[in-house]
């Protein structure tokens, strides 16, 4: 772990020395094996550079990035840039079948794109199956050259990187589940940084510990990359300052506690005691559970040591109080409190005048079992879910490529509903039929098309939050509620001034989010839930914004090795 920073406090150093307006910066990533140990658990996993966490990439906002990535494992592999707007650069994006064909064994492929008009903390991980896993890791982007953060300059920066390990192969987790229809195996630890701490079996040697000097401030770098699980974090006896999420600057609020979930990012200033405290303090998460399915019930924990001559044995341990594992309430608070800074230099432009309004239900529901086979999910069927009860199907061929080539015909219908096709009470009773519908649609959308999307949660097989990740794009969070929305009423208390913006949102349990962007990106874009289960199942779809009039607004060529099917 002391590694993992050291290295992200080199790069940072040379990215702040020798920045000059669109620097051009290389990495190079090798997707290799490398035996990994943990709970006293050693397997084989799928790395970059053998890392893991991987490496840590830094940029400065208007800086060009060279990923040279290179396969050497079995596995097919994609890197996703999350919240990386990819702005004309879409062959960049990374989702598997839907922006490329995977990188094959032996090849390689240059991630090729630039950091258009955004600064914050994002991070990379792979878009295929469930190798993200092990596959993620920090990507950080400073501001331009001298141009300060909107709030007080830290003493210093440290990303902590949230994650799930699993002791037997998440391939072969999510293989099994896609076989017999049921839920799959649950994580045996969550992580910081790669490090369990010292609350599981066998791992007090692997515990992240943060050493700070007293009367300092500091930046912490939040980053939620866990594959099926939002978690809460706190740290014992101090007051965190949210400045920041998903690369956007937030007017500044104070907590004890953050609810993350996967694919969200937050930075807080943590002011340390004005003098030494004489304790140690711990800082943890655990997840906040909606669901009806198993999860893993464990807690993460690091260290906040005080730099001192005292030996650190010999001083109490204080932990904090972190919610119940239920706590909508606390969620729904949390969320409400986020404001974009909608400052004159960082102005949170919402869309005020709406092109296409549109509605979308997500949820969970079934899928019939196949003729003489035994299914593990609810009732003998198999788990599925959907989008507008479109459980999405994935292509044999990058839905972009088939798109930019004019050869869309058998593999996208681009009538993706506007609304579901059957309208019932989406939070009440469930209805008797569960079942999905299956197939590949795109909702097409013309050039600078603005749009207002309510994401409805149902109860088909039990409310349950779902944090929707959009590609390509970032979104203001214009309203949010319980129960089912209603268009003639909740429009009304819509927040259209400084609503926080973001690229992933929770959709509350049993409830709605309402989400305003403008598509001023042309390209294919994927929209998925972050529960990688839930992906897995079929709650994604994907957006084709189509080119505008002008050159800049028309997507660029593919690169020369693009991958192929």
């Amino acid at each position: 772990m002391v590694g993992f920073v050291r290295t992200l406090v080199a790069i940072t150093l040379l990215v702040s020395v020798y920045s000059v307006a669109g620097t051009t910066r290389h990495y190079e990533f090798n997707i290799q094996l490398q035996n990994v140990t943990r709970l006293c658990h050693t397997r084989s996993m799928v790395t970059v550079n053998g890392k893991f966490p991987g490496p840590p990439i830094v940029a400065r906002e208007g800086d060009r990035l060279l990923i040279k990535v290179t396969n050497n494992v079995s596995n097919n592999i994609t890197i996703h840039w999350h919240g990386i707007r990819q702005l004309r650069s879409g062959w960049a994006d990374g989702p598997a079948y839907v922006t490329q064909c995977p990188i094959q064994t032996g090849q390689s492929y240059v991630y090729n794109y630039t950091v258009i008009g955004q600064r914050g903390t994002l991070f990379w991980h792979a878009h295929i199956s469930w190798l993200r896993a092990s596959l993620y890791g920090p990507l950080i982007i400073l501001p331009k050259l001298s141009v300060p953060y909107p709030f007080t300059k830290p003493y210093k920066e440290v990303p902590i990187i949230f994650g799930e390990w699993f002791n037997t192969d998440p391939e072969a987790i999510i293989a099994e589940a896609t076989q017999t229809g049921g839920g799959p195996n649950v994580s045996d630890a969550y992580t910081f940084n790669g490090l369990p701490g010292p609350f599981y079996n066998c791992s007090a040697k692997d515990t992240l510990k943060l050493k700070v000097k007293h009367a300092k401030t500091y930046l912490l770098r939040l980053i939620n990359a866990a594959l099926n699980d939002e978690l809460f974090f706190s740290i014992a006896n101090h007051t965190l300052t949210v400045v920041e999420v998903d690369a956007i600057y937030t007017k500044p609020f104070d907590t004890e506690t953050l609810i993350l979930a996967p694919g969200q990012t937050t930075n807080v200033l943590l002011k340390t005691k004005l003098k030494f405290p004489g304790a140690n303090f711990v800082m943890s998460a655990r997840p906040y559970v909606t669901g009806q399915g198993t999860f893993d019930n464990s807690t993460v924990a690091g260290i906040l040591e005080y730099e001192s001559s005292i030996p650190m044995k010999n001083l109490p341990l204080f932990k904090p109080a972190l919610p119940p594992l239920n706590d909508t309430s606390f969620v729904t608070q949390f969320s409400n409190r986020l404001r974009s800074l909608a400052s004159a230099q960082f102005p949170a432009n919402v869309p005020q005048k709406i092109d296409r309004h549109l509605f979308f239900t997500v949820g969970l529901g079934t899928s019939p079992c196949e003729k003489n086979k035994t299914c593990q999910g609810p009732n003998g069927t198999r788990f599925a879910a959907s989008i507008n009860n479109v459980s999405f199907v994935q292509p044999s061929v990058a839905l972009l490529q088939s798109h930019y080539s004019g050869q869309s015909e058998g593999v996208y219908s681009p009538y993706f509903p506007i609304t579901p096709f059957h309208r019932f009470n989406y939070t009440g009773t469930p209805p008797n039929n569960t079942f999905v519908s299956n197939g590949t649609k795109l909702m097409v959308l013309p050039f600078n098309t603005s749009v207002e999307l309510v994401l409805q949660d149902t109860s088909i097989l039990g409310v349950e939050s779902h944090p929707l990740h959009l590609h390509g794009f970032n979104f203001f969070v214009v309203g949010q509620g319980f129960g089912n929305y209603d268009p003639n009423k909740d429009p009304k208390n819509f927040n259209l001034v400084d609503p926080i913006e973001r690229n992933t949102v929770g959709v509350p349990s049993g409830g709605w989010v309402a989400i305003r962007f403008l598509a001023d990106n042309p390209g294919v874009w994927f929209m998925h839930c972050h529960l990688e289960v839930h992906t897995s199942w079929g709650l994604k779809m994907a957006w084709l914004v189509l080119d505008g009039k002008l050159p800049n607004q028309k997507l660029l060529p593919p690169p020369v090795d693009l991958p192929k099917c």
